[in-house]
């Protein structure tokens, strides 16, 4: 009896190793994330490690359009390592891509502030941020006229509550946001102007953003200021305007979830009760 040899075609190298860069890559960048959020290197350095972690991704991206080509001109085998490959790569490369196209829309700025004429300033982080980091004074006009330009609908929160419960209603906010909160001053008698000072970390990275929240008294209520601003680097990526957006609707939102304070009336004066008439007063009464 005559034994029948099946051929197995081979499988395609490009994609075997378009599927091993996808997978390093996916490694690298997962190692640069948590030793970025741990601190224990600079963001210049953390941001070149991300890059590189990053790179093996777009080789492997196109291992793997080349591993269709030859699969589909050669019938070999790897078209499930391919897909695999170009999924993980597509995947790890699309958030970048996503920046780079925000990167290219929005002013190159880092500093966002709802007064740009009279910023809220860093007291307490500006003795905290280190040397290298970007200037706690607002960068000015120039940066003032973008924003304007490209964040149109960023503006102060006028509110009817008295500065006392702006300022509470904002340091809830910031509280449920689990924000590091590194100064607190409600607003006095005499100083009619509350200061919250807090640091927030992006997403991914963990990078800082800088906070400040100042509460005014007027006569008519309270106006409400916020800044915040990117710690390192000259770009932010609009996650400043984002943030101080959201923060603005949030206080908004918890201002008017306020409960009245109950006012206290008046007691009414108890009027004097009637005389009882006395048994000599009384009419007689026939048996």
């Amino acid at each position: 009896m005559a034994r029948r040899y099946l051929t197995v075609e081979p499988t395609s190298k490009l994609a075997v190793w378009a599927r091993r860069m996808a997978f390093f890559s996916l490694a690298a960048v997962a190692l640069s994330v948590i030793v970025a959020r741990s601190g224990l290197v600079e963001i210049g350095p953390a941001i070149i490690t991300l890059v590189a972690a990053l790179a093996p991704a777009v080789l492997a991206l196109l291992l793997a359009f080349a591993a269709f080509v030859v699969i589909w001109t050669d019938g070999l085998r790897g078209l499930g390592r391919a897909f695999a490959a170009m999924a993980i790569a597509t995947a790890l490369l699309a958030y970048p891509a996503y920046l780079t196209y925000r990167a290219y829309k929005l002013p190159w700025i880092y500093d966002i502030t709802t007064d740009p004429i009279d910023p809220p300033r860093y007291e307490v982080l500006a003795r905290l941020r280190p040397r290298e980091a970007n200037p706690v004074a607002y960068a000015g006009l120039y940066a003032a006229e973008q924003q304007r330009a490209a964040y149109p609908d960023i503006e102060p929160l006028d509110e009817d509550a008295t500065p006392e419960a702006a300022y509470n209603a904002a340091l809830a906010v910031i509280t449920k946001r689990k924000w590091t909160i590194l100064d607190r001053r409600p607003p006095q008698a005499a100083r009619r102007e509350g200061h919250i000072e807090a640091v927030a970390r992006t997403l991914i990275m963990g990078f800082a953003d800088d906070i400040v929240v100042r509460v005014r008294g007027g006569a008519d209520g309270s106006r409400i200021d916020i800044r915040s601003s990117s710690r390192y680097g000259s770009f932010d990526f609009g996650s400043n305007a984002a943030r101080v957006k959201n923060l603005i609707d949030d206080i908004d939102d918890a201002i008017g979830n306020q409960k009245p304070e109950p006012v206290a009336l008046p007691a009414a004066k108890k009027s004097p009760a009637p005389p009882v008439p006395s048994k000599k007063d009384q009419p007689a009464t026939r048996r």
